[in-house]
Formats: structure tokens, C-alpha cells, sequence
């Protein structure tokens, strides 16, 4: 299996991004990285540490999409760059997995325009996982649409639901939708046509659930527009440093707190490891033709070594083939979609 990577892309590269697959390849088989970027500046990285050298390979590009390109025009006039390169790589089956942590509206419309959506996908989406009291639940859309018709939420929810059940191993996720209320008449008009198409469908679908419900770890999927995903997203990640800093000022303040903290010092360690998004790795795009890792743009090298390992656990799936089928055989009723 060939892993290519945008070595170029996000607010870290190329050092965390070469640091974190040199990581992944010392520590799991079965798998080889292409990186694509400045051949010299990633070469020289590689020099500077062990790995098997016959494992990792370079592609030099010359051009790299920022943060501060507009998307289309990005993707259709840097055609040598990191990222155009590395979807082209996937169309021409010249690799199985590309992982990026570049620009995301770039990231969407290169996935959109190069690989193209799966037959009967309205809008492919980006399925991040966030931390729950009972594990961890899929959160679709994060981002990539912030307005939504009501099969795009139908078309989430199955996704979101082979998903989990495939990568981690759920009988029958529980899928729910993102709502001001828990009652089904909540919502406009576009959410309450949702809810009348997820009930319908055959995933596991037990309603409408507010925010709190997610941390709790009331669902496996959850179902929102991606303005909703994105603002969820960023608040959970800032509510989780939060936390954590709070707890540190409040166990290192005197000698007595300090004691304590030695005391709970492993538990500390655990329950920042729940909290910390970086242990999810990164995100997968669902609904296109071809396997897209979008990493968070500040990713370290630990955070992009985990997503290298979720690629080649993705790779090696059949999420794919079984989101085609279930697409495929997908009835909507009268309900406007």
C-alpha cells in the first residue's frame, strides 16, 4: 500500500509532517510513504533520522497552496503543487491513500473536481472524531457544507454509520441529529425533513439530540450542517485545553495541591489523552471516489503519525465499496430531499 502525503501543506510542514511518517513507518507495517513537496527541504529531514530508507520515497513539487489562496482558483492554476499532484495520484490509481493538512476549502474542491463524488452522492463531507465519555462519536459534516438539503443529512448519516461500524467495530452505530430540542417537531423546515428521512432509513436512528448529549456519549454519529459541525468542532477542542489548564492551575498552585498531583498524577495523563483531538488523528472526506485523510492544519508529528496509521486502517477497509452499495440501493420517499 503506498501512503501519499502533502508534505507541503499546514501550519508545521514539512518538518512535523516528515517527522510524524518517519513515527508511523518505524512503528507499523505494511505500508510505504510518498511525500510531495521540496525535494531538498524534506530530504534534508529524512537525513537527520532512522528509518527504513526503502520505505519512504520523495516526489518533488514546486508549488504549495496556502491559507490565503481561494480555493477553485488554487487547485485549477497550481497544478504542480503538493496537493494537486497528490490527487491526481490517487484518480490514476498511482497510490491508495492521500493525507493532507493543507487548506480545507482547497482540500474540498480538489477532492470534488479531480476524484469526483461517489454515483448519487449530493456532497461529500469531513468526519472528524470527537471525544466522548464513552469513547468517541463521528461528527458529519465538520465543515466542507454549511447549508444543507435534507438528503445531504440522510446521506451523512448512512456514511457516518458504515464508518464507525467498520473502524471501530459498532454493531449499529447510533446515529442522531444535531437539534435545538430533542422533540421532532424542533428545527426548520430543512431539519425537520431530515428527521423525516433518517427515520425512515434503515441506520440506527434514535432522533434528535442537543449538544450535551455528544460528550456524554448518548451517540456514535453525529448528523449536522457543517456551519454547526465547525463551530462544534472548534469549541470542543477549545473547551478541552480549557479544562485541562484549569485542573493544572488548580493542582500546582501550593505545596498541598502539588502533593495531590502526584498522587493523580497518571489519571491527569489519562483524562488529558481523552480530551486531546490529536489522539484521533485525522479526519476522513467521505463521499468521494478515492481515500482522503484532512489532518488539522497545526498537526505535530504525533498527531500526524496517528493519522498515517488511520489512513492504512481506512485503506485497508471496505467503507468504501460498501458506501457505494448502500448509496446505490438508498429509497427517499416524498419527503423533499
Amino acid at each position: 500500500m503506498l501512503i501519499v502525503v502533502d508534505a507541503m501543506g499546514g501550519d508545521n510542514a514539512p518538518n512535523e509532517i516528515v517527522k510524524g511518517c518517519i513515527d508511523a513507518v518505524n512503528e507499523q507495517e505494511g505500508f510505504d510513504v510518498l511525500l510531495l513537496g521540496d525535494g531538498e527541504r524534506i530530504e534534508k529531514i529524512l537525513s537527520e533520522n532512522k528509518f527504513n530508507n526503502n520505505r519512504i520515497s520523495i516526489k518533488n513539487t514546486t508549488e504549495v497552496i496556502t491559507n490565503d489562496d481561494i480555493p477553485t482558483k488554487a487547485i485549477k492554476t497550481k497544478k504542480d503543487s503538493s496537493m494537486v499532484i497528490g490527487f491526481n495520484m490517487i484518480k490514476q490509481n498511482c497510490g491508495d491513500v492521500f493525507i493532507s493538512c493543507g487548506n480545507t476549502g482547497a482540500l474540498l474542491t480538489g477532492a470534488t473536481l479531480i476524484l469526483g463524488r461517489i454515483p448519487g452522492i449530493d456532497r461529500p463531507a469531513l468526519a472528524p472524531v470527537i471525544p466522548t465519555k464513552k469513547g468517541g462519536a463521528l461528527l458529519i459534516d465538520a465543515g466542507f457544507n454549511t447549508v444543507c438539503r435534507p438528503i445531504n443529512y440522510l446521506q451523512f448519516g448512512i456514511m457516518g454509520s458504515i464508518y464507525m461500524k467498520e473502524m471501530f467495530k459498532i454493531d449499529k452505530p447510533r446515529v442522531g441529529l444535531i437539534n435545538v430540542g430533542s422533540e421532532e417537531i424542533k428545527g426548520n423546515e430543512t431539519i425537520r425533513q431530515a428527521y423525516a428521512l433518517l427515520s425512515n432509513s434503515s441506520i440506527n436512528f434514535v432522533g434528535n439530540v442537543e449538544g450535551r448529549e455528544i460528550p456524554s456519549g448518548e451517540i456514535d454519529v453525529a448528523v449536522c450542517d457543517g456551519f454547526v459541525g465547525n463551530v462544534l468542532l472548534k469549541f470542543l477542542e477549545g473547551v478541552g485545553s480549557f479544562i485541562y489548564e484549569g485542573l493544572k492551575e488548580v493542582y500546582y498552585k501550593n505545596f498541598l495541591s502539588k502533593l495531590s498531583a502526584l498522587l493523580v498524577r497518571n489519571e491527569l495523563k489519562k483524562f488529558r489523552k481523552k480530551l486531546d483531538y490529536e489522539e484521533y488523528g485525522g479526519a476522513p472526506v467521505l463521499g468521494i471516489n478515492g481515500t482522503v485523510i484532512k489532518c488539522h492544519g497545526n498537526s505535530n508529528a504525533r498527531s500526524f503519525k496517528k493519522s498515517v496509521l488511520k489512513a492504512y486502517s481506512f485503506a485497508k477497509s471496505t467503507i468504501m465499496e460498501q458506501i457505494k452499495h448502500e448509496i446505490s440501493h438508498m429509497e427517499v420517499g416524498n419527503v423533499g430531499v
